[in-house]
């Protein structure tokens, strides 16, 4: 069973943070207990009270659970919508498990992961002080298929029994007979295959309850029901300013992973990123209780950050389940001829890529398509070993081999300075094979254009630079999307880029989804990932690090594995 090995490894986890810092992706600053000051008393506790301002880049637009993927929005949607399971709330290694949240549990399976069981906490009320029941989580998910409220993961359409043409509950008042509350504090959910990972998508906004009275459509977004710490008193320009007061029927007896220290959380969206890196440094005001949970340091400011003792002490670093890579189309030519894709694996120079990303604070190579963390099932490995500047002269090898000497390719990247897909990356990657006699002809796209080209199975290049994040810590939402040839889509978003069907690896697929042992599970991905990586159907490049100013009086800082951002449901302000 899932839950026994979770819990497992979560306690060994969180001992091993109660004894140091877990620096690979945790703050770099002040921990619990080292400053008097700020929002902790005189015993070193986090105390309640003060206002928290969150300074970000991106709006909280469509601020409404069914709409929502995942908890993005640097976590602040999980503050207002609580969820029957949520992560675990802590630094490093030991946030990417899964922990029960409105449910008093992670889920109990059948015997082939085909139901799941979930029994609600008792005591469980909204901010107008009503029972949270099974029904409203049965509400939640159904109107995340309503046309019109669009937006969220879709992995309920694919796995529910009937999900794939039902259309809401403003259309189809009967529901899904595939979700069942036999009372109001039984939910069960009937799954069309194994899914032995779904206490993980039971993490999503859109197992958060909605109350069918209280469902106003489109309009939700404005004055949500809170089941969380806080609820929404105001929401201007679709999220631009988000104010969040406490939720006076939460209770932390059923809610132990959000502390939920200050009074009022004021988040300010829609910010030119260098302003709000200068009002987080210079911390005047309320900006000195101010964080950011979308907003990185650039190159130059982690340099002028780096010589500042003060500064340094408030950057909080986090690493997030991404990975950055080369993609191939191998419909495309030369792309179909492995040779070619093993040349080009050979000469990419990791270090020129990772200096065009912002360098090496901000970016660590990879040679394999799983990020480097346990949760993920990462296997080591390095089938075309370039080492850290490339091996043009094995690539001209392979080249000769192949009978394409003198080779001309194009190369399809974002034009958007997003160190990611941005023509600094590109160039880099043009360079370091042009020392392998293959010349690269850059082609630079708007970023809609950009997306639309590699998602399209139809028009995808035969080579393009490409990112791919996970919407849980573990190989099955990195591995199935891009390799699993059921899921290409001929009509739509298609991330399966090599559009790569292999009935073995689909299989293969199906065999860990059953698994609701995660260590099991996660060994199972780190083979395939390691499996699928000798063909060589992409180049991977780098993983990202985030490194993200807070301001001097927020205290209790905690980033996790799950998410690789500050979590502003731990953190106490003065």
């Amino acid at each position: 069973m899932r839950q026994r090995s979770v819990i497992s490894r979560r306690a060994t986890a969180a001992a091993a943070a109660g004894l140091a810092l877990v620096t690979a992706a945790a703050c770099a600053g002040p921990q619990d207990g080292d400053a008097q000051g700020g929002g902790t008393g005189g015993d070193g506790k986090p105390r309640k009270g003060g206002t928290l301002t969150v300074l970000n880049a991106e709006p909280q637009t469509d601020f409404d659970p069914a709409r929502l993927y995942t908890s993005g929005g640097g976590n602040v949607p999980s503050l207002v919508f609580r969820t029957l399971t949520t992560r675990n709330r802590e630094d490093g290694a030991a946030g990417t498990e899964v922990v029960p949240d409105l449910a008093t549990d992670l889920g109990r399976p059948n015997a082939d992961a085909t139901e799941w069981t979930y029994t609600l906490k008792e005591g469980l009320k909204y901010e107008d002080g009503t029972a949270i029941t099974s029904a409203d989580i049965k509400h939640g998910v159904e109107r995340s298929f309503a046309a019109e409220l669009s937006g969220g993961a879709p992995y309920l359409r694919d796995w529910l029994i009937g999900g794939s043409t039902y259309q809401g509950p403003f259309k189809d008042r009967k529901g899904l007979a595939s979700i069942v509350t036999p009372d109001d504090r039984t939910i069960v959910f009937k799954l069309r295959k194994p899914e032995g990972e779904f206490p993980y998508l039971a993490t999503q906004t859109q197992f958060a309850p909605v109350p069918r009275n209280k469902d106003t459509g489109t309009r939700y977004e404005e004055r949500p029901l809170s089941s969380g710490p806080y609820k929404v008193v105001r929401n201007e320009n679709d999220g631009e300013r988000l104010l969040l007061e406490r939720n006076p029927h939460w209770s932390q007896k059923t809610d132990q992973e959000r502390k939920a220290y200050p009074d009022t959380i004021d988040v300010r969206s829609g910010l030119d990123s260098a302003v709000i890196n200068q009002r987080l440094s210079t911390g005047s005001g309320a900006d000195a209780a101010a964080v950011t949970t979308d907003t990185n340091l650039g190159p130059a400011e982690l340099a002028r950050v780096g010589a500042d003792k003060e500064l340094a002490g408030r950057v909080g670093t986090g690493r997030f389940g991404f990975v950055n890579y080369l993609a191939f189309n191998p419909k495309v030519k030369p792309f179909d001829d492995i040779k070619v894709r093993q040349a080009i694996s050979y000469a990419v120079n990791r270090t020129s890529v990772i200096n065009a990303a912002g360098g090496s604070a901000l970016a660590e190579p990879a040679t394999t398509f799983l990020p480097e963390k346990k949760a993920f099932g990462h296997t080591p490995y390095d089938h075309f070993p370039a080492g850290p500047s490339g091996n043009p002269d094995k690539a001209r090898e392979l080249l000769k081999e192949a009978g394409h000497e003198n080779l001309r390719i194009t190369l399809t990247h974002s034009t958007e300075q997003n160190r990611q897909t941005s023509p600094e990356v590109a160039t880099a990657v043009q360079e370091a094979l042009k020392k392998a006699g293959i010349t690269v002809e850059l082609q630079g796209l708007e970023s809609n254009a950009f997306n639309e080209a590699r998602w399209d199975a139809k028009k995808t290049p035969g080579f393009f630079l490409s990112r791919w994040g996970a919407d849980w810590p573990s190989g099955a939402p990195f591995l199935a999307p891009i390799f699993d040839g059921r899921q290409i889509v001929e009509d739509g978003s298609n991330y399966n880029h090599a559009q790569y069907d292999d009935p073995a690896v689909n299989r293969e697929i199906d065999a860990i989804n059953k698994l609701t042992d995660l260590d099991a599970a996660a060994q199972r991905w780190g083979a395939l990932d390691r499996r699928i990586g000798k063909l060589a159907l992409d180049v991977p490049l780098f993983h990202p690090v985030y490194k993200r100013l807070y301001g001097k009086d927020v205290k209790n800082i905690v980033i996790s594995d799950w998410t690789g951002v500050l979590d502003i449901s731990q953190v106490a302000v003065k």
